[in-house]
């Protein structure tokens, strides 16, 4: 079994509902540098906040872009990119244009996730699909596109619609991205197991609210 840490440094912590105070990111972003996870991931308003909080403490700071429908133009995502990474963020979770792959515009998906790249040089670039809606052909295609236009990772959902992260989605995207390229899981990553599932399917990195929960279950079973 993971050792706690090795399972801390997989955890994204979210902090993403609309209805956070600056209090609960706060907390937040104590409790991620308490467990040592690898990432926050908060709201682009509270990017420098966070920054600032965990200066020096290991955990990096993500944040969002065209979150979470994928709809701004992406002269607009990459602009919020841009901010992002000026106000301290090392990481970024795109939302691809959902209409616009389904609808088979293949090359205006790829200049999507292109703009955000290119506008963040060496920051790590996290595509999200959003599975819920998507069929696996879909899914397939982009996986491609996000390989293509230099994305680091391919990211499963939101969290925010009607499914999240499955075993088959995971295998699914494992199986149609290059090494290079690492998938991460959000949505329903709730407990221990089901995130020792997911690992298990071929996901390296997790978007949590749980994070407490996950790790002092994994420590109590270590224990």
């Amino acid at each position: 079994m993971r050792t706690v840490a090795d399972v801390a440094k997989m955890i994204d912590h979210s902090l993403l509902r609309p209805e956070l105070t600056d209090d609960d990111v706060r907390a937040g972003c104590d409790l991620a540098a308490r467990y040592d996870v690898a990432s926050v991931c908060v709201k682009p308003c509270d990017v420098q906040s966070a920054a600032e909080r965990l200066t020096g403490s290991g955990v990096a700071i993500g944040t969002v872009v065209g979150f979470p429908h994928g709809s701004s133009s992406s002269r607009i995502k990459a602009a919020e990119a841009h901010a992002a990474v000026n106000d301290g963020a090392g990481e970024l979770d795109m939302v691809l244009n959902i209409g616009r792959l389904r609808a088979g515009e293949d090359e205006a998906v790829l200049a999507d996730i292109r703009a955000v790249v290119e506008s963040a040089p060496g920051i790590v670039v996290k595509v999200i699909f959003e599975n819920a809606y998507l069929t696996d052909d879909e899914k397939i295609r982009a996986c491609r596109l996000s390989e293509q236009a230099g994305a680091t990772y391919v990211k499963t959902s939101t969290g925010f619609a009607s499914g999240g992260a499955t075993p088959a989605d995971i295998r699914l995207m494992r199986a149609h991205v290059s090494d290079r390229v690492k998938v991460k899981a959000a949505g329903g990553v709730r407990t221990l197991d089901v995130l020792l599932k997911l690992n298990e399917a071929g996901a390296t990195r997790f978007g949590a609210t749980a994070t407490a929960a996950i790790l002092d279950e994994l420590a109590a079973r270590l224990a």
